[in-house]
């Protein structure tokens, strides 16, 4: 088990993303749009999901999204 992922949730991948012509990336969880990344910030984002491997680019879009879901949500 990672340390990162005490709980195993990203092994499921609930992370999705698709980018636009005009360079935003739309992140996806469990096929629902929950954040759009722009700028600087979605540049950096995809230096980090180009050729990453499917765990890293799991782990890079749930940081991206920063704490989203706290848990309470159904």
């Amino acid at each position: 088990m990672s340390e990162v992922d005490k709980r195993g949730k990203l092994g499921s991948q609930p992370f999705d993303f698709q980018i636009t012509k005009d360079k935003r990336v739309l992140i996806y969880w469990d096929n629902r749009l929950i954040m759009t990344v722009k700028g600087q910030a979605a540049a950096k984002l995809l230096g980090k999901l180009d050729g990453a491997d499917e765990s890293s680019i799991q782990l890079a879009l749930a940081k991206a999204t920063g704490h989203f879901k706290h848990g309470n949500e159904r």
